[in-house]
């Protein structure tokens, strides 16, 4: 017989039971973003950055927003560099990435309905893919796509960059390819499609997981 390594089981630190019929606007939510060495996370691209911020009452918390550098322990490429302005220097030293979850998990503080990213599928999986590397597991914590809400809205929209959606829909822009900045501008364009969610009849927790759902 095999033996098997113990699972253990990273948490994911959000609200629990939260009744379906909560106003959206009661709502706390945990919005996030990653940088990394390249696309190929699942395999052997790493974090470099992560950051977060908190929506409240469908109100940005800007103040209280989170970042940190992420110490990849491997090289950082050239274009990555180019792209995000992020350099040896700067993770040099820096926490690991799972201390970094463990912040983001920290700062969900048990009261997040849920995290929320734009394509939040990529962030997801370089953040499991880190806690694998340590043998943790994070078992599928409730998520909400930004790109789920732009189709509730507007389904003829094809398209995944963040900038072009805030420009759309006339919400604040944030360096790009910062994750703060990304993390900023994913959280106020989230707030603005809320409000075009709940005229088109989107007004409770339980709507907003449907949607979430895709």
């Amino acid at each position: 017989m095999f033996p098997f390594a113990k699972k253990n089981y990273f948490p994911s630190n959000l609200a629990e039971n939260i009744p379906l019929s909560t106003p959206v606007d009661k709502l706390e939510f945990t919005v996030f973003d990653t940088e990394t060495t390249g696309f190929n996370v699942a395999k052997h691209d790493r974090i470099i950055e992560l950051a977060a911020v908190k929506i409240r009452n469908l109100e940005v918390e800007e103040e209280r927003a989170i970042q940190t550098y992420i110490n990849p322990g491997r090289h950082i490429p050239r274009e990555i560099t180019d792209l995000t302005g992020i350099t040896e220097e700067h993770v040099k030293g820096a926490p690991t990435a799972f201390e970094a979850i463990a912040s983001l998990t920290t700062m969900a503080g048990g009261t997040s309905a849920c995290y929320i990213g734009h394509y939040i599928a990529f962030d997801m999986q370089a953040i499991k893919s880190e806690l694998k590397r340590e043998n943790f597991t994070w078992k599928n914590p409730q998520t909400i796509d930004t790109l789920n809400l732009i189709g509730y809205i507007a389904p003829s929209y094809d398209m995944r960059d963040l900038e072009k959606y805030a420009r759309n829909f006339g919400t604040r822009i944030y360096q790009r390819h910062s994750a703060l900045g990304d993390a900023l501008t994913t959280a106020y364009l989230c707030v603005e499609l809320l409000h075009h969610c709940a005229d088109r009849g989107c007004k409770t927790w339980g709507d907003l997981i449907r949607i979430g759902e895709g």
